[in-house]
């Protein structure tokens, strides 16, 4: 399938009209976005336009107060962020948290390592599995290294890895090239694009307007905790998506 036919399928992850508020403090005034198979999806707006209250709500840190999140369609609700993995959706943060005293390969395979006879875990499976997933990636990280000393990139990558390994839908990358050199922003963009050719759906934050349009299919604006518009990335420019966010020329 191609991605221009997996784009004409129906959304994957929807976020409708959702409200949240803590107290009096309205955090998601009005939440609204679309994530596709096969496709980048930007969501952009200034600090306190309720980006991360709406990342939190897709992962099941935070149940909206109303509103629908649909799922494939359906409408489901995340009690838990375990709730929201299991349903195949995956946070990628800007400072990944890995066990350091644990190999690459173990902090993919945590808490499900593959066994053999005897409950034994079998370590050469779970070396070969982490190798296979950089393979698919393209990118060369030794699964027996220890994660001590990788830089956040390499962590990134890693929780990637953990995310195809868990048959993550939905990867959500939250200002992933923050601490990044432009090197290994490339690396990402290189990763990001194979996962959109597999058929992911990809939410990418980001304040950085050229990441933005260099790598997205659509581009959501919000403001004040409220959607205000969702554009085809290449029918829209720099000077249009700064206008919605910060609503004036």
């Amino acid at each position: 399938m191609s991605t221009a036919e997996l784009r004409s399928e129906s959304s994957v992850l929807e976020l409708v009209h959702a409200v949240k508020s803590f107290g009096p403090v309205i955090a998601l005034a009005d939440g609204n976005i679309q994530l596709r198979a096969g496709e980048i999806h930007a969501l952009v707006g200034e600090n306190g336009a309720g980006k991360s209250t709406l990342i939190k709500v897709l992962s099941g840190v935070y149940q909206p107060d109303s509103g629908e999140l649909r799922l494939a369609g359906e409408n489901v609700a995340f009690r838990t962020p375990a709730d929201s993995k299991a349903a195949g959706i995956s946070v990628i943060y800007q400072e990944p948290t890995l066990f350091p005293d644990l190999s690459v390969a173990e902090n993919i395979f945590i808490g499900r390592q593959p066994r053999r006879r005897g409950r034994l875990i079998d370590r050469a499976a779970m070396r070969a599995g982490a190798a296979a997933l950089f393979s698919t990636l393209g990118v060369p990280i030794d699964p027996d290294r220890p994660a001590e000393g990788l830089s956040i990139a390499d962590q990134q990558i890693i929780e990637i890895a953990k995310a195809i390994s868990l048959d993550a839908r939905v990867l959500i990358m939250d200002e992933p090239t923050a601490a990044l050199s432009g090197v290994e922003v490339e690396r990402l963009f290189g990763v990001a694009r194979s996962l959109r050719e597999r058929g992911a759906a990809i939410l990418f934050i980001s304040h950085r307007f050229n990441e933005v349009f260099g790598l997205s299919d659509r581009i959501t604006v919000m403001r004040d905790g409220a959607f205000i518009a969702t554009h085809e990335t290449a029918d829209t420019t720099v000077e249009e998506i700064v206008r919605q966010m910060v609503g004036r020329d």
